[in-house]
């Protein structure tokens, strides 16, 4: 048994998998003769007994005691990022989302601003599928203080006790909510691509790639509220909008906070010529070029085509193209109406970013190149031969010499 106030690892249960020390996001559990030993640098997180197969970790008493019921957890939550005084574009993905999975609870679907009051956010937020809005009130939290923010949503979501909360996986979600996680001491489950309620237990499913994509997890958090995760941009389909749709807007004061940062310089981000996340169509080149010349080639045919250029890893990581063009686990995941894929073998990290496109043409010269399992069509063939082939088709059809 470990020491007062720390969980207790039970030595006849215990199989020595290992699946705690690789969870533990602080490295206080180690093992020791087969067995796990969690040291006193442990915070209580819950993220090693989530994943103990065989229940060999027991939290103490007490600290159960400080974790209100699931029962008295309600609804779920939307974090709703606001850039630039527009609603961010995973908004109203991660809204659809909410909202299949509050109508399989039972409950309501809230969405919370963080931002000045701004009346065309809250239309949106009814449009997409909120059922009420909170609106935190606060200098410090218009002025984008993340310790600021986090203290005012953890207070906030104390009060509530919502049972889900979901944040998109940008840049602000992954900042923001592994802060509140860790005030709120509850789990958190970053860049899931699934999101399901199981129909027994209730609990959120929470499904992401792990061991480099080469397997999908599935994590439950089953001692903790809320339940939170980050979710991949452009992975879940945004629902239709419906302009008529209102609701409450609840106003929120946080007690005192103290701001944790001091904004020395605003730097806007520099506006790309095509977004890539939110392209209709997107020609992408992997490590089939062979050379970062032959990209050329592609950004004359995304030009007839009015598509945006992405990439492979492999691409990047070979100095071809800038990483703001990459697709896949580590990169931009994208969900266009076609995706082209040219000289891209298909592994599985590509995959993860892109296979939920409408329309997938692959053009590779290896047959049993793993993207052609996921094209809706497939091109075996010489990319320097295909390609060009197009471009001459596209011109011809234009008009264009």
């Amino acid at each position: 048994m470990e020491g007062k106030g720390r969980p207790a690892i039970l030595k006849e249960e215990c199989t020595g998998c290992g699946a705690c020390v690789e969870a533990c996001p602080i490295g206080a559990i180690r093992m020791h003769g087969g067995l796990a030993q969690i040291d006193e640098s442990c915070n209580l997180c819950g993220g090693c007994r989530d994943v103990c197969p065989s229940g060999a970790i027991r939290f103490p008493e007490e600290d159960r005691e400080k974790q209100p019921a699931a029962a008295e957890h309600h609804h779920v939550w939307v974090f709703a990022e606001v850039r630039q005084g527009k609603l961010a574009s995973v908004v109203p993905e991660l809204l659809g989302a909410g909202r299949r999975l509050a109508d399989q609870l039972g409950e309501s679907l809230h969405a919370v601003v963080v931002t000045a009051p701004r009346e065309e956010i809250y239309q949106q937020l009814f449009g997409y599928g909120a059922d009420a809005v909170w609106q935190v009130e606060h200098e410090l939290v218009f002025e984008g203080d993340e310790m600021a923010r986090a203290a005012a949503l953890c207070q906030l979501i104390r009060r509530e006790r919502p049972a889900v909360v979901l944040f998109g996986a940008t840049a602000m979600g992954r900042s923001l909510a592994p802060r509140i996680a860790t005030r709120l001491k509850t789990g958190l489950t970053a860049d899931c691509t699934g999101l399901e309620i199981d129909p027994e237990t209730r609990l959120l499913r929470q499904i992401r790639p792990a061991f480099g994509g080469n397997i999908m997890a599935e994590i439950l958090t089953k001692y903790r509220r809320p339940q939170m995760a980050t979710v991949r941009p452009r992975v879940m389909k945004a629902p239709r909008f419906r302009p008529d749709s209102s609701g409450p807007i609840h106003h929120f004061v946080p007690a005192e906070l103290d701001g944790g940062l001091t904004l020395e310089e605003l730097v806007l981000e520099e506006v790309e010529t095509v977004n890539l996340e939110d392209a209709d169509i997107i020609v992408s080149g992997g490590r089939g070029l062979g050379d970062p010349r032959n990209f050329a080639l592609l950004e004359e045919l995304a030009r007839l085509l009015g598509a945006a250029v992405g990439a492979s890893r492999a691409a990047v990581d070979s100095g071809w193209i800038p990483y703001s063009h990459q697709v896949g686990q580590t990169g931009k995941t994208v969900a266009p109406k076609v995706y082209i894929a040219v000289g891209i073998s298909g592994a599985i990290q590509h995959l993860v970013g892109m296979q939920s496109s409408d329309v997938i043409v692959a053009i590779n010269k290896n047959p049993d190149a793993p993207i052609f399992k996921v094209a809706t069509y497939g091109i075996v063939g010489d990319l320097f031969e295909v390609v060009p082939a197009l471009i001459r088709q596209l011109k011809k059809m234009r008009g264009v010499t």
